[in-house]
């Protein structure tokens, strides 16, 4: 088998996310603030937005590349 260079390694980009959690904000104000923080991130960096909830203690998550 032949290993291929990681090209994203090598880019000088690397997975970054930042969370937001909350069991007392609203589902509304904890998307709005990763609303919020993805769209300084931009449309060219941003990887995905996720979401989680276990017992009322609700998780959004912003994805993007950040610069090493």
């Amino acid at each position: 088998m032949n290993a291929q260079p990681d090209r994203a390694a090598d880019s000088g980009f690397r997975v970054a996310f930042r969370h937001f959690q909350s069991n007392w904000d609203s589902w509304e104000d904890l998307f709005q603030k990763a609303a919020r923080f993805a769209s300084k991130v931009g449309p060219e960096r941003l990887i995905s937005i996720t979401h989680s909830e276990d017992q009322n203690d609700g998780v959004v998550t912003v994805w993007y590349w950040d610069e090493r």
